[in-house]
This record gives structure tokens, sequence and C-alpha cells, in this order.
């Protein structure tokens, strides 16, 4: 029987422990191949390079370092250097959370799974949280995703859905799935100048305030719970579509550029 093809890649860089982990972990799953940036692309969301060529390093055998985002580093996998499209795409294990509508719209690490779904490869993003001491617990977390991945390859993921998965620091109380809450950031703006007198600026994180019921993914991590969210690639509201009111709009907008 034909061993699972499996690509990992990551936002933290090629060279970050958690994908190191989570490889090792995963060697007797199947077939492992590493396509990920050369350094961290942390907050890079689905971003495409386009207007300067990629580089592209083999660091051994099945092992990619890109000068790229994760969304680079999925597209280039699948067209030069996977023999075939993977059985499964994870993202991570990230070092730090992607929970709410915020992390996951800005994630180099969810946007690498999301890039996965749209190419049709059942996918998933790993992010783990650390502990009072800033500690992570990779190798634990790795064999959850073990388990995860089995679990998966055996009853794949419908299409265009792929999963947002968050790991708290030990102890755990079990799995839940949940829906996406907030983080809600005020992220600190730093002005300095540079010796030649010009501004510049660096964007801070801020400290953002988790908002959402108490089934929502923010929420739930807090209890000591894994969260599992499943995500789409289609955006559209449903709800606007089938609105009257919205229709009415439209038509009220029409009847004026018309």
């Amino acid at each position: 029987m034909k061993k699972p093809l499996i690509l990992l890649t990551n936002d933290d860089g090629l060279y970050a422990e958690g994908i190191s982990v989570l490889s090792d972990e995963l060697t007797n799953l199947g077939q492992i191949y590493i396509v990920a940036p050369d350094q961290e692309k942390s907050a890079s969301s689905l971003a495409l390079t386009l207007h300067h060529p990629l580089r592209v390093k083999q660091i051994k055998k099945n092992r990619y370092a890109v000068n790229g985002t994760p969304a680079d580093c999925v597209y280039l996998a699948v067209q030069k250097f996977l023999p075939r499209l993977p059985d499964l795409l994870i993202s991570g294990i990230n070092h730090g959370p992607n929970l709410g509508q915020q992390d996951t719209s800005y994630s180099g690490t969810v946007a690498g799974a999301k890039q996965g779904a749209f190419l049709d490869i059942p996918s998933m993003a790993v992010s783990l949280i650390p502990d009072n001491e800033g500690q992570f617990s990779f190798a634990a977390a790795a064999k959850i995703v073990h388990a995860l991945a089995t679990n998966i390859l055996e009853n794949p993921l419908p299409q265009g859905i792929f999963l947002n998965i968050n790991i708290p620091a030990p102890p755990l109380k079990g799995i839940k799935i949940a829906q996406l809450g907030q983080k809600r950031y005020n992220p600190r703006v730093i002005e300095k100048e540079d010796p030649r007198g010009r501004l510049y600026y660096w964007i801070g994180t801020g400290n953002p305030k988790a908002l959402g019921d108490s089934d929502s993914d923010v929420m739930v991590i807090k209890e000591g719970y894994i969260t599992v969210t499943p995500l789409q690639n289609d955006s559209t509201d449903l709800s606007s579509v089938q609105s009257s009111k919205f229709h009415k709009m439209l038509e009220s907008f029409e009847a004026e550029i018309l």
C-alpha cells in the first residue's frame, strides 16, 4: 500500500522547533516533505510573492527553504518539488496561538492551510500556546497532531474545508469544536528617527482582549481544551445574498448609476 504523502509548512521558518518536532513525530505515518520559509513570515496572511523572484535552497532530501511566504511555499511544493498532490498538508506547529477572527485573518500559519484547501488538499493549521513560563510542549503537541492526521487521512475533510487547531499548554481537559471568537487588538505604533533624520515606524501587537461566546475558541482554550475550528474558503455571506433588503439596496443603487 502506498504511504501517504504529507506536506509540512509554517510561518516560523524551516528551522523552527515546532515544524522540526512535528516532522520527526510523523515519520512513521507517511512520506514527509517540508517546504517552508527560510525565515519567520508571521502575519503574512495569504500573500504571494509576485514582484521579485523566489529563491529555493534544498537543505537535504525532501527539505526546502524558500525566501517567500507560506502561500508561496505551498504553491512551489505542489508545482515543483512534490511527486504528486499530497494526501495531507499541515501548517505548523506555530509558536503561539492563532485564535479568533483577527488572528486567522492575519496568520501565515492559517494561510498555509487555506492555500492547501484552495488546491483541494486536506489541510490543517496547528498552533501551540506556551505555558506561564513561556515554554512550549512541542513533543506532546506533535503526538496530538499525529492522532489528528491519522484520523483525517482515514476520513478526508469536505472539499474547501480546512481546520484551525489550537493546543493549550498541559494539562489538557479534552478537545472541542469551537467557532471563531475575536481578539481585539489595540496595537502600539512606535515612531522613531533613523540616523539620517527620517521617521520610521514599528507596529506592535499590544495586549489583545478576547471576546466571544462561551463556545468560541478564545474562551474554550482558556478552559484547557484543544480547539478545532472548521474554516471554509468561500467567504460569501449567504444571509446577505438571500436578503431581500440587500437586493432592494442594490436595485436602488443600480437605478442611480444606469
